[in-house]
C-alpha cells in the first residue's frame, strides 16, 4: 500500500537551489547535488534552499489585483479558486517584470517541495527577484525570522507566546499555504498492510511497545501475521513542525485530551526514550525507515512518497482506520476552526473521513516591512503561493487550501505594510 514514487527526488535537511535563468522546469528534491534542466535550479544535499530569478506580484492568472504597496484596499470578495481578488477596485495590478529584490527564507522541510516548485514557477514570470529558501526545520525558520536573518519563514507550527517578544521586526502575519498528512511510515518485511490506533502509536514512541508482535499491535491488525522483530523508532533530530504536529495528535488523542497514555507532551523538540534513531528533516527520517527493516517513523506525505515508503492506516477520532491521503487532510481542514489570525491545527480533527495526523504550513512574514523592494517582492511571492501555485499542490503531493481559507489568506495580504 502507498509504496509510490514521488515526482521529485527527496529533499535533504537544507536544500540549496539557484535559479540561473527563467525557465519552466520543475524543482527537485535530492540527497545529492543535482542541476535541473534548462538552468532552472541547483539542489545540493544538506538543506532546502531555492533560488528564483523572478517573482510575480498582485496580478495573477485569474486577474488578481492585490496591491503590492501595503495600501489597504478594503474587504472586497475574493475568489480563491482563480486567484482573483476584488477589493473595491482601489488596487492596481503590479507589473511583476519591474520588481527587483533578493529574498532569503528558511524553515519547514514539510513544505519544501511546494515552495521550491513555486520559486521555480515564479521565476518564469519575473526575472528581477532572487529567492533563496533554506530548510533546517520550522524551528530554525522561526528563529531566523525572529533574528531578522530572513525575509520570510516556512513554519508548520505557531510562535509560542513566550517567544513573541523576541521577534525583532514586531508583529508577524500567518499565511497558510497548504495542508497535508503526516504518515506513519514503516518498513516491515512481509507486512504490506498495517493499522495503528493512537494508543498503540503512543506506546511505540514511548518505548512501551518494543516488538512488532506485541498484543496491542496484533489487536489493531486482526488476521495479520506480525514478526517477532524489534521496533526501530525514527524521529526528527532538528526543531521540527512535523514533530510538533505529530506530538499534538498524540497529546489530543492519548495525552491531555485522552486517558494520559501519552506523557511526552508536545513540541518542536521532544525528549525521546533512549534507543531511537534521529534524522535531519523529513527526508532524513524517511531514509532511516527505508534502510532499516523493522523501522517506523513520522514523515510528511510528500517525502514519504518520494522515498517510496509504505505507511499505516491510523484510527481517527470517529473510530475509523483512515489511510494517509490528500482527501483525508482536506477533510480535516474543512472540519477545523480557523482563528482570526489564520492559525489552526488539523491534528485529531472531527469527521469520519478526516485523517487524524494532518498538518498545515504557514509562511510567516513581518507585518511592517522595512524595505520597499523586498516588501513588494515578498508580498508578491506569497500571493503567488495562494493563487497560481495552489493548482499545482496535488501534483506535488500536497492538498490545496479550502477555498474559503485561501480567500481569507489572500485578503490578509493587505495587512502587509510596505514603506513608500
Amino acid at each position: 500500500m502507498n509504496n509510490v514514487k514521488h515526482r521529485l527526488p527527496m529533499i535533504a535537511g537544507a536544500i540549496s537551489l539557484s535559479l540561473l535563468a527563467a525557465a519552466c522546469g520543475s524543482s527537485t528534491k535530492s540527497t545529492a547535488t543535482t542541476t535541473v534542466a534548462a538552468g532552472t535550479a541547483t539542489t545540493s544535499a544538506g538543506g532546502t534552499a531555492t533560488t528564483s530569478a523572478g517573482t510575480t506580484a498582485a496580478t495573477t492568472a485569474g486577474g488578481a489585483t492585490t496591491a503590492a504597496t501595503g495600501t489597504t484596499t478594503g474587504a472586497g470578495a475574493t475568489t480563491a479558486a482563480t486567484g482573483t481578488t476584488a477589493a473595491g477596485g482601489s488596487s492596481a495590478p503590479v507589473d511583476v517584470s519591474k520588481l527587483s529584490a533578493s529574498l532569503n527564507a528558511s524553515g519547514s522541510t514539510f513544505v519544501g517541495a511546494f515552495v521550491t516548485a513555486a520559486i521555480d514557477d515564479f521565476g518564469a514570470k519575473a526575472k528581477g527577484v532572487k529567492i533563496t529558501y533554506g530548510g533546517g526545520g520550522s524551528g530554525k525558520g522561526r528563529q531566523d525570522l525572529a533574528d531578522q536573518l530572513v525575509d520570510f519563514a516556512g513554519s508548520d507550527g505557531t510562535i509560542a507566546d513566550a517567544d513573541k517578544a523576541k521577534f525583532k521586526g514586531g508583529d508577524v502575519l500567518y499565511f497558510p499555504v497548504i495542508v497535508a498528512p503526516i504518515t506513519m511510515s514503516y518498513n516491515l518485511s512481509g507486512v504490506t498492510k498495517l493499522q495503528l490506533s493512537p494508543a498503540t502509536i503512543a506506546k511505540i514512541f514511548q518505548a512501551k511497545i518494543t516488538n512488532w508482535n506485541d498484543p496491542a499491535i496484533a489487536a489493531d491488525n486482526s488476521g495479520t501475521t506480525l514478526p517477532a522483530k524489534p521496533i526501530v523508532v525514527a524521529v526528527r533530530s532538528d526543531s521540527s513542525g512535523t514533530t510538533s504536529n505529530f506530538t499534538t495528535f498524540l497529546d489530543k488523542s492519548e495525552g491531555t485530551g485522552g486517558d494520559g497514555t501519552w506523557t511526552l507532551k508536545t513540541g518542536s523538540t521532544v525528549t525521546w526514550p533512549a534507543g531511537v534513531q534521529a534524522g535531519n528533516g523529513n527526508s532524513g527520517v524517511a531514509q532511516i525507515i527505508k534502510s532499516t527493516d523493522g523501522a517506523i517513523g513520522y514523515v510528511d506525505y510528500s517525502d514519504a512518497k518520494a522515498a517510496g515508503l509504505t505507511f499505516a492506516s491510523v484510527k481517527n477520532k470517529a473510530g475509523k482506520f483512515v489511510e494517509a491521503s490528500l482527501d483525508g487532510a482536506t477533510a480535516a481542514a474543512t472540519a477545523t476552526t480557523v482563528k482570526d489570525n489564520l492559525t489552526f491545527n488539523l491534528a485529531w480533527a472531527d469527521g469520519d473521513a478526516s485523517y487524524p495526523i494532518a498538518a498545515q504550513t504557514w509562511i510567516l512574514v513581518y507585518k511592517n516591512q522595512t524595505d520597499k523592494a523586498k516588501g513588494e517582492a515578498t508580498k508578491a511571492f506569497i500571493n503567488f503561493l495562494l493563487t497560481d501555485e495552489q493548482a499545482k499542490a496535488a501534483s506535488l503531493d500536497y492538498a490545496a487550501l479550502p477555498k474559503d481559507l485561501d480567500a481569507k489568506a489572500i485578503a490578509q495580504l493587505d495587512k502587509i505594510v510596505i514603506p513608500a
